[in-house]
């Protein structure tokens, strides 16, 4: 077997370190990304590393993706909150997340052979203590996308489109969500990068900006020419059922906890995060650039400290996120996680933090 050496057409990233596991005072591991926070007016207040640079936005696009259908249709399917919520979901596959795709589901006589997001154990396992019942058995229903995928059909029923298919970049609906991705990132549908996501909806890598961006025009409190309340909505409604966008051990529950009403966050694979604050009119995006999700956390949890977000509550709450001390198999504590980013000024040239 060979490994194939890949020759570049564009250059990679500029990341630079945002998080680091220490051993004996020393850094050990260290975990590359970037940062972008950036104002609902587009300005870049603070970044680190490479914010131009397109990244794969995964689950982080939810809420955009939901935007069509809550926008033309949340008040004739009567979409409640917490339905809106389980829209932009990437979330645990327990009873009240898989009873309420089920119901947005109904609502257009559709049922779980509808979904095309595929199968897996619910998360729920993965992040809490919890193991599946014996003989226990799962469907569509119970992927962390289902929510996001009940979105979609809905939203081909109330186009007129065909259910089947719905997935086809081409199905009119993912038309639509493509002109509201461009629409709220600023990036013109044709420039698009595209790929398919881990529940084969089409995706797109957007610049950490853009995705900032995004996430801070949706706190308005001023109706959108194209798409009216439908963002602040969204926003609201993830902040209001932090629960139903994610489940027990999650990070976006804990984010959304300890901003108290003022945040709103979502978490995209491969580790992506996305979140912003009503108050402040701001938006954050960052990447860790090896796709986990522990350091990536570590660096968030600094930058909003740094920000100034955080007071003691919010520091409590948010101590959830961070990695506890790193022990060896005799129970003797060997090392810690530390962020390493320092937030700076927009402005800086990619790979950069201080």
């Amino acid at each position: 077997m060979s490994i194939r050496v890949e020759t570049l057409e564009q250059p990679l990233h500029g990341h630079a370190p945002i998080a680091a596991s220490f051993r004996g005072g020393h850094p050990e591991n260290i975990h590359h990304g970037s940062f972008a926070v950036v104002s609902a007016d587009g300005g870049l207040i603070a970044a680190c590393g490479d914010v131009e640079y397109p990244v794969f936005t995964r689950s982080a696009l939810k809420p955009l993706q939901a935007m069509p259908l809550v926008a033309s249709s949340a008040e004739r399917l009567g979409l409640s909150d917490a339905d809106i919520a389980l829209l932009c979901a990437s979330h645990n596959g327990e009873p009240m997340h898989v009873e309420r795709a089920a119901s947005l589901l109904a609502r257009i006589g559709a049922g779980e052979a509808a979904l095309a997001c595929g199968t897996h154990e619910p998360y729920l396992f993965r992040f809490t203590d919890q193991r599946p019942a014996a003989g226990a058995r799962f469907g569509p229903l119970h992927h962390n996308c289902s929510g996001k995928h009940a979105g979609m059909l809905l939203l081909a029923d109330a186009l007129g489109a065909p259910l089947t298919g719905y997935l086809d970049p081409a199905h009119p609906t993912q038309q639509a969500i493509a002109r509201s991705v461009s629409h709220w990132s600023g990036v013109p549908e044709a420039d698009l990068v595209r790929g398919i996501d881990g529940c084969s909806a089409p995706n797109f890598a957007l610049p950490l900006r853009a995705l900032a961006h995004a996430f801070a025009r949706l706190t308005s409190v001023e109706p959108d020419a194209q798409y009216g309340s439908a963002p602040l909505r969204i926003a609201r409604a993830m902040s209001r059922h932090p629960e139903l966008v994610s489940g027990q051990g999650r990070n976006d529950l804990v984010l959304m906890q300890a901003g108290r009403g003022d945040w709103f966050s979502k978490v995209g694979a491969d580790g992506v995060q996305a979140l912003g604050s009503f108050s402040r009119g701001i938006g954050i995006a960052a990447k860790c650039s090896d796709g986990q999700l522990a350091p990536l956390m570590v660096a968030l949890v600094s930058a909003l400290d740094q920000l100034g977000w955080l007071d003691d509550d919010a520091r409590a709450a948010l101590a959830a996120l961070i990695p506890p001390p790193l022990k060896n198999a005799a129970g003797i504590e060997v090392g810690e996680w530390r962020a390493v980013l320092k937030l700076q000024p927009g402005g800086l040239k990619p790979g950069t933090c201080s």
